[in-house]
C-alpha cells in the first residue's frame, strides 16, 4: 500500500530533524523543534509540529511548557499521558543534570549551578516550599532536602527542626532556599524574622548558615548579599 503524501513528510520531516540535531547538538534548532523531538516518542506517527506549536504558543516559552501543570497540560488537544511524559521527562532530565553539577564540587565555587538548580526546581512551584542544602565541612553538598510546604504565601518552618535535621546529617553548614510563587523574589517580614531565628538556633550548635536564598520567576534574592545576615 502506498504512503499518502501528508505520510511521507512528516517521515522526512522527523529524519530531516534528527540529522540536524546529531549535526548541531540541537544549537541550531528552534525551540518548537527541540519539542517536535521530544514528543517524538510520544507519537511515533503523525506530524507533531503544530502540537509543538501550539504549547508554546499557550504557555509562551519552552521553559513554562516544561513547568506546565500537569492538569493543565491535558486541556491542549491532543496531549495525552504519553505527551505529558515526554515534555515531563525533559524538566525531570535537567533537575537532575544541574543537581549533580551542583553536587560535584564545594557548593560556594559552583554558586551559578546551585542558583540555576533551585530555579529548575522551585521557580515554577505553585505553593511555597522551604529547601534546605545540607552541607559537610567542605562545604559540598550531603543531602537536599524540602523540609516543609505551604500554601501560595506562607510556609511554617520551625527552627528546632532545622537544625534537629542538621544534626542527624551531620551537616556543618546550611543554605536555606524557598520560592515566592507570585514571582517577586523581594522576602517579608516573616521571612527575615524566621531566617534570622534559624541562623541564631543553628550558631547555638556551631552550624554556619552560608545564606538564604528566595526563587522566584523573576529572578532570586539572596540575604547575605543584601546583608541580611
Amino acid at each position: 500500500m502506498a504512503m499518502s503524501e501528508d505520510t511521507l513528510h512528516y517521515i522526512g520531516h522527523r529524519q530531516r530533524l534528527r540529522e540536524r540535531f546529531l549535526q548541531s547538538g540541537g544549537a541550531g534548532l528552534h525551540d518548537y523543534e527541540v519539542l517536535e523531538l521530544a514528543l517524538f516518542a510520544a507519537k511515533p506517527r503523525g506530524d507533531v509540529k503544530p502540537l509543538a506549536k501550539r504549547l508554546l504558543k499557550q504557555f509562551g516559552s519552552l521553559s513554562s511548557v516544561v513547568n506546565a501543570d500537569i492538569n493543565e497540560l491535558k486541556k491542549v488537544d491532543e496531549v495525552g499521558d504519553a505527551a505529558i511524559v515526554a515534555i515531563k521527562t525533559m524538566r525531570e532530565f535537567a533537575e537532575r543534570l544541574l543537581k549533580e553539577t551542583v553536587a560535584e564540587r564545594p557548593v560556594l565555587q559552583s554558586w551559578d549551578a546551585l542558583l540555576d538548580y533551585c530555579r529548575v526546581a522551585m521557580a515554577n512551584e505553585k505553593v511555597e516550599q522551604f529547601r534546605i542544602l545540607f552541607l559537610n565541612h567542605k562545604n559540598t553538598l550531603i543531602a537536599d532536602e524540602v523540609l516543609q510546604k505551604g500554601t501560595v504565601n506562607h510556609t511554617p518552618v520551625y527552627p528546632r527542626e532545622v537544625v534537629k535535621r542538621a544534626l542527624e546529617l551531620g551537616a556543618s553548614a546550611l543554605i536555606l532556599v524557598h520560592n515566592h510563587p507570585s514571582g517577586d523574589p523581594t522576602p517579608s517580614k516573616p521571612d527575615i524574622s524566621m531566617t534570622q531565628k534559624i541562623v541564631s538556633a543553628a550558631s547555638g550548635v556551631s552550624i554556619e548558615v552560608h545564606d538564604h536564598l528566595i526563587i522566584a520567576g523573576k529572578g532570586h534574592y539572596s540575604f547575605k548579599s543584601h546583608g541580611l545576615m
